[in-house]
């Protein structure tokens, strides 16, 4: 049953789809979950608070729909504000389905505001979006970074549809746009990422849904990871060394001849990069205004969920700093 806020951080409604959360700080330093508020067809569930082993608490809620996924002229709006120090989780129970529309006209969407205090963190590792076949669909999340020490580890992903009907990107429209923003001792914030994914047709006909397959280059799946804040900064360094250390063309190969004595880091980079290999999985990573952004895709959900799981659990940043519960939807 929802509840509505309480607090002058967020406005009382009873908005289809609206939702808050805000995670707060109890002195001396004891994180609450002091608003969750949700109305139809979104849906909140927060389960207990996990310690990670670091020693701090951790939230975690899990974004839901009801039915499992958003059907035709549903709109979601969700709100989040962690304060300082504070750490939160969010989670998905699997893919967000998007059903078919009547009409290309008739967009779903979803939208996510968040606002990240000074020390405050952010895991978001949801599921990958699930457009089926004659769907359109926009999205847009937007982080709010307070401060420097403000940190996020947020995965945005979708997937071709429903491979074992046959769905391959036959789509009206998808549409998804990341925006990360810095505000510094009260001055006007300054954006630092937009990262914007669109497949539309300017010339679409009603009795032709668009074949998006030739533009995504074969893959079945393919998003972006976005990293940033002293939390993250092992995490970050870690991408972008393991990405520089890929082969090049012209250069040797993982499959040629090995020294008979290999470190613990080159042999799991090497049963890495022949697993990357069997999942086609190809992806890059960039420094971009202080965070890292990485790009990713492949032929299937699973090879990105183990590539991606694998890469977390090597490093461990994110299990220490968040617990065993982040990665859940990678499993």
């Amino acid at each position: 049953m929802s509840t509505k806020p309480t607090t002058q951080l967020f406005p009382t409604t009873s908005s289809p789809g609206y939702g808050t959360i805000h995670l707060a700080l109890l002195p001396p330093k004891t994180p609450v979950l002091k608003t969750l508020s949700y109305q139809y067809p979104l849906k909140l569930v927060a389960p207990t608070p996990l310690t990670s082993s670091n020693g701090e608490l951790v939230h975690t809620v899990f974004l839901l729909s009801y039915g499992g996924g958003l059907v035709a002229g549903d709109t979601i709006e969700l709100k989040i504000a962690l304060d300082p120090t504070t750490k939160l989780i969010l989670l998905t129970q699997g893919s967000t389905k998007i059903f078919k529309t009547p009409s290309p006209t008739t967009v779903t969407r979803q939208s996510m505001i968040v606002d990240l205090a000074p020390a405050s963190a952010l895991c978001y590792l949801p599921d990958p979006v699930q457009p089926f076949e004659a769907s359109a669909f926009e999205q847009k999340q937007i982080y709010n970074l307070s401060s420097e020490d403000a940190s996020l580890c947020v995965c945005d992903w979708v997937s071709q549809g429903r491979a074992a009907r046959g769905e391959k990107w036959r789509v009206w429209k998808y549409g998804s746009r990341n925006e990360v923003y810095l505000e510094n001792n009260g001055k006007k914030k300054r954006l630092l990422l937009r990262d914007n994914i669109v497949l539309d047709e300017n010339d679409w006909k009603l009795d032709q849904i668009p074949d998006f397959a030739e533009r995504i280059d074969g893959l079945g799946v393919f998003g972006t990871l976005i990293i940033r804040g002293p939390v993250f900064e092992s995490l970050a360094k870690f991408f972008l060394d393991e990405f520089s250390k890929m082969p090049r063309i012209g250069a040797r190969r993982w499959g040629d001849e090995e020294p008979e004595q290999i470190g613990e880091l080159e042999a799991w980079r090497k049963s890495r990069l022949k697993q990357e290999a069997q999942d086609k999985l190809i992806w890059t990573a960039a420094n971009i205004r202080g965070l890292i952004l990485v790009k990713f895709g492949a032929g299937e959900t699973e090879g990105v969920k183990k590539w991606l799981r694998d890469m977390l659990r090597f490093e461990g940043t994110l299990e220490a700093a968040f617990g065993g519960r982040a990665t859940h939807c990678l499993k």
